[in-house]
């Protein structure tokens, strides 16, 4: 399995997230679950990649070339891809993954969460995509989410899609279990 992790080039304020990144990264080693991310070793992007590295897993990153330039590829992993921009990197992550999970990060994060989110509402995947809810990070976020819905701009079946945990275990159980909704558009 392949899990394509969204998270954050710096590593935020609390060192807890940093150590749930540390926590995932050994997890996904351990159960043979390969890490596709964007390829950085700066910020959360690289704790997560040096722990599933340091624990015998497989890291797979991906790296717009301008980024790659800038010296701020990770240097160990078991692959990495250097593509032409963003967009690239995003189609490239999206292929890959079996399933989309968001750490804590910034609006780079939470913009590759919201695009793999809109893409499995409008049938273009049916892969899981999961919040890593460390400390709470995403309470506010899941608050406007449920404003989104209840103004009707959102369908129920639809938050759904979006799994919300706090472990390495939920995520799996999460991921091992979802079911696609039917399409946006569907009648």
């Amino acid at each position: 399995m392949k899990i394509t992790v969204f998270c954050g080039a710096r590593n935020g304020a609390d060192p807890i997230y940093q150590q749930a990144a540390i926590e995932l990264g050994r997890f996904f080693a351990e159960q043979e679950i390969e890490l596709v991310f964007g390829g950085g070793h700066v910020g959360l992007m690289g704790t997560i990649a040096d722990a599933v590295l340091e624990a015998g897993g497989r890291a797979h990153g991906v790296i717009p070339e301008y980024l790659q330039l800038k010296e701020l590829a990770h240097s160990g992993l078991t692959a990495l891809e250097v593509v032409p921009d963003m967009h690239a990197r995003k189609a490239r992550m999206a292929e890959l993954a079996d399933a989309f999970v968001a750490l804590p990060g910034g609006i780079g994060t939470l913009e590759e969460l919201f695009e793999v989110w809109t893409w499995g509402q409008l049938g273009h995947h049916a892969k899981p995509v999961v919040l890593y809810n460390v400390d709470g990070f995403y309470d506010a976020l899941l608050t406007f989410v449920q404003q989104m819905k209840t103004q009707g701009f959102l369908k129920p079946e639809h938050v759904e899609m979006l799994q919300v945990v706090t472990t390495p275990q939920a995520l799996l159980q999460a991921v091992q279990n979802y079911r696609a909704p039917a399409l946006k558009w569907s009648s």
